[in-house]
């Protein structure tokens, strides 16, 4: 499944910015890049677009008038070099808000987000004929393309985490935190500070410990009442 975005922005620069982070995933589309947000209608008209990167502070139209005129809205992803536009973006129900300059990493955090909104919102038999829910992770300056079923659970190592999937571990410079915002909540769940497991991969549930794969993982004391209801809520409903 390719995903198709347009970046407005009024400054070309950033516009190239956010197009060369964009040439490292092979299923992002770029269907067209504005200095003048009042030209990108045309396109939205034309094409059904996933994603839009949008600039604030313009001088033809804002981001946010921009956002209030659209006829149908695709995900948004405010640019912008202000930090004060925050909570009125989020009000209005944005993706992500990034604060130029843009880093690579908080960017692919943010393009995360794009896939597990997506990848959640289409039925089973639309990811059969495309592609596996998945997340990129960078690993040794390299950007891994990791599919959502293959991970088993994911380990904090203080600065850095441990991702055990099927075909191997992968260390990771992120926090537990951060991945387990990337992650659906609808498969993913944090059950210590240490930990975040896949549900669909436990196998039994023992006192305050879950086990994958032979593996005992502990459930943290803040975390137990929230998991174990997840958890067989979750087995109630597949039972029926």
């Amino acid at each position: 499944m390719k995903i198709k975005c347009v970046i407005i922005d009024d400054e070309p620069l950033a516009i190239q910015v956010i197009e060369d982070h964009l040439k490292n995933f092979d299923n992002i589309d770029v269907f067209g890049t504005f200095i003048n947000p009042l030209k990108a209608y045309g396109i939205l008209e034309q094409e059904k677009i996933d994603v839009i990167f949008l600039d604030i502070n313009m001088p033809q139209m804002s981001g946010f008038t921009f956002i209030e005129n659209l006829n149908y809205k695709p995900l948004i992803v405010i640019t912008t070099a202000y930090r004060e536009y925050a909570v009125k973006s989020y009000e209005m129900n944005v993706l992500d808000y990034l604060v130029k300059p843009i880093p690579f990493n908080r960017f692919l955090k943010t393009i995360n987000k794009v896939y597990q909104y997506i990848y959640s919102n289409i039925s089973s038999a639309e990811q059969s004929l495309n592609q596996e829910p998945h997340i990129f992770l960078k690993v040794n300056k390299k950007l891994l393309k990791v599919n959502l079923n293959d991970i088993l659970y994911i380990e904090s190592l203080k600065d850095y985490i441990k991702v055990i999937t099927t075909i191997g571990d992968l260390v990771v410079h992120k926090s537990l935190s951060a991945i387990s915002e990337e992650l659906p909540q609808s498969n993913f769940i944090r059950i210590h500070r240490s930990y975040t497991i896949s549900i669909n991969k436990i196998v039994a549930i023992e006192g305050n410990t879950v086990e994958i794969t032979g593996r005992k993982i502990p459930i943290g004391r803040n975390y137990l009442k929230q998991t174990k209801e997840r958890i067989l809520n979750i087995s109630d409903e597949n039972d029926n």
